[in-house]
């Protein structure tokens, strides 16, 4: 009698404790949705220093008679370019 009555406690317990999880889920995806927006800025941020460095370096070796000119500044604008889309895509994939 005991027994049953400790199995039928346990389960109760069990059972309250269980739930469909939506209220967990929902503030999950809250909390991560509302990371995408200063995220997406700092990339943008990234990606301007990036461009004004590259911009700096391909001026420098303009300025000295580099042949090697275009592939760096192709690199440059490349990353650039890269971080920019990635952030957009990103943003876009997941909200």
């Amino acid at each position: 009698m005991l027994l049953t009555a400790v199995v039928v406690m346990l389960s109760a317990i069990t059972a309250s404790a269980q739930g469909n999880g939506n209220a967990g889920i929902n503030e999950a995806t809250q909390m991560v949705t509302s990371y995408f927006d200063p995220a997406t800025q700092l990339i943008y941020a990234i990606g301007a220093v990036v461009g004004l460095i590259g911009g700096v370096k391909v001026y420098n070796k303009f300025s000295s008679g580099d042949p090697d000119t275009s592939k760096t500044a192709a690199s440059w604008f490349g990353a650039c370019i890269f971080l920019i889309v990635a952030a957009t895509i990103l943003r876009s994939f997941f909200l």
